[in-house]
């Protein structure tokens, strides 16, 4: 299915948001996640389930000062 991560379509064959991160690559537990313009907590990843067109963002710190 079609998703946009961070602004660029993707084509993923999962469907929970953790599996999805997990096929995109982003694989640190250091992350924060917003589906269609919602937090989603990392507790909540595992149940969260995508559709075609979500819409997620992924965030991650950044060092320095």
């Amino acid at each position: 299915m079609q998703i946009t991560v961070n602004a660029q379509t993707h084509e993923i064959s999962t469907e929970t948001l953790d599996a999805a991160l997990a096929e995109l690559g982003f694989t640190s537990p250091a992350i924060a996640t917003a589906l269609n313009g919602q937090f989603v907590p990392a507790s909540a990843r595992e149940a969260t389930v995508l559709t075609a067109g979500d819409r997620l963002e992924v965030l991650a710190p950044m060092q320095g000062g």
